[in-house]
């Protein structure tokens, strides 16, 4: 989900790549789940997350909605989400002793908090939120071995593709809305959702499924 504000505004000011080290580790968010109970309907979730998901789990994206995810209109575009359990507020993957039931394949803004992206001219940076994680006493690690991800290198450019590709299609609905074609703004939202979510991954090289999709 994109932000409003200046770098100033949001985080440290400062841009970071995965080769940079960051005050961001928060010792394995020992005895702490706050940013897990808090967060709403935010943590909006990629291709890549579902394709982690539904493979580890072994369910289909059908399975998960209305459990686990739900969906909500995120950036002009019908997109899943991170359902929060009624009452606790809590995301539904938290354990009784509020710890992640899926934190060997959670979600990327899982994974990337506290840190954001700062997307710029074609790219990416990563920035340093402010007065986001609660932890005190953060340690300093390098971005590339807080993340954990496997091919960093083609995960980072999926990101990418991805988000530039988002802000084209909002871009394409907002148009069609603006000129009264609501059906079709639907049309390529409903497109979206069932091309890159409901449509099911095979276990494998998930880059490859994704832009095969894309074409």
């Amino acid at each position: 989900m994109r932000r409003e504000g200046t770098l100033e505004e949001i985080s440290d000011g400062r841009l970071y790549t995965s080769n940079d080290m960051v005050r961001a580790g928060c010792g394995g968010c020992a005895g702490c789940s706050s940013c897990c109970r808090t967060v709403g309907n935010t943590i909006i979730l990629d291709p890549y997350d579902i394709y982690n998901i539904t493979t580890n789990l072994k369910v289909s994206f059908m399975e998960l909605l209305g459990d686990k995810i739900e969906l909500n209109m995120a950036d002009g575009v019908i997109l899943p989400n991170i359902l929060m359990k009624a009452g606790t507020g809590g995301c539904g993957f938290l354990d009784e002793k509020g710890r992640c039931m899926i934190h060997g394949f959670r979600p990327g803004f899982c994974r990337l908090y506290p840190l954001g992206r700062y997307y710029e001219n074609g790219g990416f940076k990563y920035i340093l939120l402010k007065d986001e994680c609660k932890k005190e006493n953060r340690t300093k690690v390098k971005i590339k071995s807080f993340l954990g991800i496997d091919n960093l290198r083609a995960y980072e450019k999926y990101i990418c593709d991805w988000h530039y590709y988002l802000k084209e299609t909002e871009e394409k609905i907002t148009d069609s809305m603006a000129k009264g074609n609501d059906n079709k703004a639907k049309a390529v939202s409903m497109e979206v959702l069932q091309k890159f979510y409901t449509e099911p991954y095979l276990e494998g090289d998930f880059y490859e499924q994704y832009y095969e999709r894309r074409k």
